[in-house]
């Protein structure tokens, strides 16, 4: 059996380790000229379902690499108002040991580690443009250089603007969610550190505003020089009626936007802000998906961002994509040793993957919704009152925090529980 993975994103490549480690012919291909062009974006979260995926389908080695190249994970959730005023502040669970673990990773990072031992399996530069499926039963992936190739299976892991999914499921429809993200980077040193909020060295940040807008802020720490220089990130995060017309404007430009529209913020977070290197400064409309209803399994599948896009709201895109790439790589791996046809496994990935992927899309609708009511005139800072004093009451109830905390850890790690458990709701 031979395996096309159009796109060596997170799960297209955790997806291509586990295919090569099972012995599986497998073959990706990545519009991208080399291995550290076109990334948006620094950090990407791993929850444990990422770690557990990613320690399912790497070799011991490509895994200690990439263990080697995170950074610092977050131990604590901190949640604040803009003005640096606590309203939740929990510690995250203990991780059992690094297969099932929380971890911070740059994202040019995380391509580096997972291309290690593809040199023979991932090709640059090759745009792909469609697909037809052959007499034989194999299917054909055609590209803008006049190439094509053929195999027994075609993945499309090429992202939010997937190609695959255009061919393949052309009704599947990609949303606005009505929320812009402007986001930069400014270096971690010892006059930066004393401009963060409280607790949030070690933490995952999130700074409430009064009209629904929120600001994250990351700390990358790394403990190995050679991965990359320690560095701050925020996102400034609001409905897109907030913005003014940003169209065309230089990054420089972006940054002051996002100054305009916090005068009123902790003036140390307006100092991150304005530290932020220009060049690192971008912006991008969170677009989502809609849940699908199920169609016909083929030899041609798709996983991540390709089917069930998600906003940013949870933290959960890329894991739920390492998470498909498990999922299908233990499927296919079925077919490879000849216990399963290829479409019923690719039915039975596709019958899971639609379930979990599309809650996960509804999930974190759930912070970035620009038709929430918090993002509302008028109505929206009542909206935000309510949230902020839910959050502060909730961090003065002991039992109410450790409930709100295991129900996010459980969304972040999904294991069979007893029956005992279950029984006991």
């Amino acid at each position: 059996m031979r395996v096309l993975i159009i796109g060596a994103g997170t799960g297209g490549l955790c997806l291509a380790q586990g295919l090569k480690k099972a012995g599986v012919d497998v073959a990706v291909f990545e519009r991208d000229r080399t291995p550290r062009s076109m990334l948006i974006g620094y950090r990407v979260g791993i929850s444990p379902d990422g770690s557990k995926a990613l320690h399912s389908c790497l070799p011991p080695e490509v895994f200690d690499e990439f263990l080697r190249t995170t950074a610092r994970p977050p131990v604590r959730i901190n949640m604040r108002t803009e003005k640096y005023k606590e309203l939740l502040v929990g510690d995250l669970p203990e991780p059992l040991d690094a297969s099932r673990s929380e971890q911070s990773v740059s994202r040019i990072a995380m391509r580096s580690a997972l291309l290690g031992g593809l040199d023979d399996v991932v090709r640059f530069d090759k745009t792909f443009t469609h697909f037809t499926r052959n007499d034989d039963g194999t299917v054909t992936a055609f590209f803008a250089d006049g190439t094509s190739e053929s195999g027994d299976v075609l993945v499309g892991a090429d992202g939010a603007q997937s190609k695959v999914r255009k061919q393949y499921l052309p009704h599947a429809k990609v949303l606005d969610s009505g929320i812009t993200s402007i986001a930069g980077k400014l270096p971690l040193n010892d006059e930066t550190v004393k401009l963060l909020p409280p607790l949030a060295d070690g933490a995952v940040t999130l700074l409430f505003g009064p009209r629904g807008e929120f600001v994250i802020v990351h700390v990358m720490r790394f403990d190995n020089s050679d991965v990359e220089d320690d560095y701050i990130m925020w996102g400034y995060t609001a409905s897109h009626d907030k913005f003014p017309d940003m169209k065309g404007m230089s990054q420089p430009e972006l940054k002051q936007v996002v100054l305009g529209m916090t005068p009123d913020v902790h003036p140390n977070l307006r100092k991150m802000i304005a530290l932020a290197i220009p060049e690192t400064v971008f912006q991008i409309k969170i677009r989502t998906s809609e849940r699908l209803k199920p169609w016909a399994p083929s030899n041609v599948t798709l996983i991540g961002d390709s089917v069930h896009l998600m906003t940013p709201g949870r933290g959960i895109g890329a894991n739920t994509a390492l998470r498909d790439a498990e999922l299908l790589c233990r499927k296919l791996t079925e077919v490879a040793r000849g216990s399963k046809d290829v479409v019923r496994a690719i039915g039975e990935y596709e019958d899971e993957m639609r379930v979990y992927g599309f809650d996960a899309v509804e999930a974190s609708m759930e912070l970035m919704d620009g038709n929430s009511l918090v993002h509302k005139p008028v109505i929206g800072r009542v909206a935000s009152a309510f949230t902020r004093t839910v959050l502060r009451f909730t961090n003065s109830v002991p039992v109410l925090k450790r409930k709100m905390l295991a129900e996010d850890a459980h969304e972040r790690d999904h294991v069979d529980l007893p029956d005992e458990v279950v029984r006991a709701g």
